[in-house]
């Protein structure tokens, strides 16, 4: 994305909670996105800040809008609106399965001070200025897991049978935590959580009543002119307790047959996506089983790239691409068919995209998982873990695997260290 012309020195550690909370009350629609600085291949998330009114519908968000930007979020369900899918699992609270918005203010965060897409009045600068500086609220709720350990364990041996049968070579079976509350403060709940577990695509999204708090690891989807980048995360274990263990916890992970195995299933499935709309010999993998550290686990990510043929429409690349294969499986039809039989939630927003789509049409999507989906309205939230099934997963080994990446967001609603 180009730079924003206005610069205003109003330094980032003093600007965002305040930016925050002023704009929840001023906005029915706010999004931030944040790449705590990661070397990320391809880059992380830029830091940016939008906010707006305007709600976008399906056409709208499809339509090529010149000098426009769009800020949202593609809920997994959407897959019913591109293939004949359907999604027979309750939900926690209903949730749109597109929900874009046309930004107001646009905003680009530093250290130093923020650049805006449009010169700002003096008014709004003193609102803003002059804007209480927020108190936390609540951030605990109580959560439990949708079934216990036995049932989850009993459900991988069911999608290992189907394995066996053929109808899937690789399931990414996920669970949900649940909770209640009487209050919640989301945006304290995400600042809080970026502490406990920085990540390249942290974000932060509103629409009306209902939040995103997201620590993603992972990316979907970027286009940078012609380019298309997906890099799907398959391969996870935990971090060392000191230098010589991580090391040695990294090396396992690398050498890990079953662990590249997943990876490139993936990694095959991502190409095959991408060749749907890219030039014929174009598609590339840039990167195979690159590990990569963040707070609390090394990931396995592959990087995949193409350039896009001329006549290809936004539209047809998210009907390519989406849902990433990374939280389907493969082959993506049979296998979404499966897993949404053995899991007992409609996902929502878990495992959709997260992003934005700039003027020029370029656009960058995060993965929403370790992500906590909340409505203030209902005072309910939710969020899901899963990981890859294959024939040769223990569905113990499975199971702890989750465990991991609930760690940070049951540690943040708990308010105790995991």
């Amino acid at each position: 994305m180009k730079p924003y012309p206005h610069f205003y020195p109003f330094p980032k550690i003093r600007l965002l909670p305040v930016l925050l909370h002023w704009a929840a009350d001023s906005f029915d629609y706010m999004a931030y996105f944040d790449g705590n600085g990661h070397a990320y291949p391809q880059g992380p998330f830029e830091n940016l800040f939008f906010a707006g009114n305007k709600l976008l519908d399906e056409e709208a968000f499809f339509e090529a809008m010149p000098g426009k930007e769009k800020v949202g979020i593609l809920g997994y369900d959407f897959k019913n609106s591109i293939e004949k899918l359907e999604s027979k699992n309750p939900e926690f609270f209903p949730l749109p399965e597109l929900c874009f918005f046309e930004p107001e203010l646009s905003l680009q965060l530093t250290e130093e001070g923020f650049y805006s897409k449009k010169r700002l009045s003096d008014s709004w600068i003193d609102a803003l200025g002059s804007f209480p500086r927020p108190v936390d609220g609540n951030l605990s709720c109580a959560v439990s897991p949708q079934f216990p350990r036995e049932v989850y364990l009993s459900k991988i041996k069911t999608i290992q049978d189907e394995i066996r049968e053929g109808n899937t070579y690789e399931a990414n079976f996920c669970q949900a935590y649940s909770g209640g509350f009487e209050s919640w403060e989301p945006i304290a709940a995400y600042l809080r959580l970026n502490e406990l577990s920085q990540m390249p695509f942290s974000g932060l999204f509103k629409a009306k009543s209902q939040w995103l708090v997201s620590a993603s690891p992972e990316r979907f989807l970027k286009k940078s002119g012609q380019k298309l980048v997906a890099q799907p995360i398959k391969g996870t274990i935990k971090r060392g307790q000191n230098a010589n263990e991580d090391t040695a916890n990294r090396e396992k992970l690398l050498a890990s047959e079953k662990e590249r195995a997943e990876n490139l299933m993936i990694t095959d499935l991502t190409r095959n996506d991408l060749a749907r709309v890219s030039q014929t010999g174009s598609v590339r993998v840039e990167e195979l089983f690159g590990i990569y550290p963040l707070p609390r686990v090394f990931q396995m990510i592959s990087t995949v790239s193409s350039e896009l043929k001329s006549d290809v429409t936004f539209q047809d690349i998210i009907h390519a691409t989406f849902p990433m294969g990374s939280m389907t499986g493969a082959p993506k039809i049979s296998t979404m068919q499966i897993i949404d039989r053995e899991e007992t939630f409609n996902r929502g927003w878990f495992s959709g995209a997260f992003g934005w789509v700039d003027g020029e049409g370029d656009f960058d999507f995060s993965v929403v998982i370790r992500s906590i989906v909340a409505d203030l309205e209902v005072k309910k939230l939710y969020f899901g873990v899963g990981s890859a099934i294959t024939i040769d997963a223990s569905p113990e080994q499975e199971y702890e695997e989750c465990a991991l990446k609930a760690q940070a967001i049951l540690e943040l609603l708990s308010g105790k260290p995991s």
